[in-house]
């Protein structure tokens, strides 16, 4: 079981005070004499980014309450491996952080650090995978230790509240079969007492992906605008933070076919921005808000390439059945932990992993009914990814993403469940 922090824990017969926060952001651009490699796609063969076309970033929410303190720090990053979580931890050791009070929520940016440039135990060195490059490792783990040292320097008192509108014509379910997506389109509110505007935070749930193989400038596609445009909207200083939710199946629906891939990021990301400020003008944030945290224990079924793999994924990353072997021994996980955040009436259950939308639709449904918060998401791929996570069904059903999934078809209940515990223990 996992670590139980909650509003009252350790402070039984005492008020626990006030909630505060404080906000930060850092660029988290790689300098061009690095040569980072732009993750998401094989058929990049790990060359280098050529430019920037827009900075991408990491920003840091830490909420305080007496003793208890946390942080999500989000990252517009393809996603962060396994161990990696680990070096930022290693960086926060002078200031007494501890895994359990850090959540990562990288946006999956197909146009920004390579997942696998980032993973310390990544040796193989096969260009389709994605080459450790161990400069870029730590100056990103530095960066994002920063941030939540930055973030939790000078907390004030703040109020938080949510809501959520339906979005239904800007995501689809990319695998055909099945035409099950998530149209919740979360917003959190988060203030000071005297009224300015701290920070936001967005949940929506579909791949960036509208840059290809072919383009090779760093960029935080469409979530990078949408949060831009945000903080225009709202001005005064606050930080716009996005989060993804259970995007394994999700693809964005562009409002625009004609235009080019840039362009229609662009103009993606300022129509969700648009929407999002507008539902945030709606909140009323609550003074007091609850603050709980939690950090769940999950044990993952046995370690195993699906049959497909040599046909889609094994394809796309260069990999034969050998090396797929030693691929999973190295670099999977035989356990994950989900981190979790109860703000006020909103519910983060931390997912480490692509889930699909029907898992996450039903872990959404079941934390609801236990823990009683009015808006629950899903953040996908928190701290670390492990796998795509799929129905049973959808993994026997095969193509891309079942190969892209390394525990076998009872994967996708066995985090079904470790969330729904999380959920509980929040409570």
């Amino acid at each position: 079981m996992g670590a139980l922090v909650t509003g009252s824990g350790g402070l039984r017969g005492a008020e626990p005070g006030p909630v505060l926060a404080g906000a930060a952001r850092v660029n988290l651009t790689p300098p061009r004499e690095m040569k980072a490699a732009l993750g998401g796609y094989g058929a990049r063969m790990s060359k280098p980014a050529v430019g920037v076309h827009d900075a991408v970033w990491a920003k840091a929410l830490v909420l305080v309450q007496g003793e208890r303190r946390f942080a999500v720090v989000t990252a517009d990053v393809l996603a962060f491996p396994p161990q990696f979580k680990a070096a930022v931890l290693e960086r926060l050791t002078a200031d007494s952080w501890h895994g359990d009070q850090v959540l990562l929520l990288p946006s999956h940016s197909h146009t920004s650090i390579d997942m696998m440039a980032l993973h310390p135990g990544n040796s193989f060195g096969i260009p389709q995978v994605g080459v450790f490059q161990r400069d870029l490792c730590a100056v990103t783990a530095t960066r994002l230790a920063q941030v939540v040292r930055e973030a939790g320097q000078k907390p004030v008192p703040v109020t938080a509240g949510s809501a959520v509108v339906s979005v239904p014509d800007r995501n689809r379910n990319r695998r055909g079969g099945s035409a099950v997506h998530d149209t919740d389109l979360v917003v959190t509110r988060i203030d000071t007492t005297g009224g300015r505007p701290l920070a936001v935070l967005v949940n929506w749930t579909a791949h960036p992906t509208f840059m290809d193989e072919s383009d090779m400038w760093f960029s935080g596609d469409w979530p990078g605008h949408l949060q831009r445009t945000v903080e225009a909207l709202i001005g005064q200083g606050v930080t716009a933070m996005f989060y993804n939710g259970a995007e394994g199946d999700q693809s964005p629906v562009p409002p625009d076919a004609g235009a080019s891939n840039w362009e229609r990021a662009e103009r993606y990301g300022r129509e969700l921005g648009i929407r999002s400020w507008r539902l945030w003008e709606t909140i009323e944030p609550r003074n007091a808000p609850l603050f709980r945290y939690h950090s769940e224990a999950i044990d993952l079924p046995r370690r195993q390439a699906h049959p497909d793999f040599m046909k889609t994924g094994g394809a796309e990353y260069g990999l034969d059945e050998a090396m797929m072997q030693g691929f999973v021994e190295h670099l999977v996980p035989t356990q994950t932990r989900s981190s979790c955040l109860q703000l006020g009436d909103l519910v983060i259950l931390g997912v480490p992993g692509e889930m699909a939308a029907a898992l996450g639709l039903e872990v959404k449904s079941r934390a609801r009914e236990i823990n009683g918060a009015k808006y629950v998401t899903i953040g996908g791929l928190a701290n670390e990814w492990i796998s795509y996570i799929l129905p049973d069904e959808e993994y026997r059903r095969g193509g891309y993403e079942a190969s892209m999934s390394f525990f076998g078809e009872t994967l996708g209940s066995t985090l079904v469940e470790g969330l729904v515990r999380a959920a509980r223990q929040l409570k």
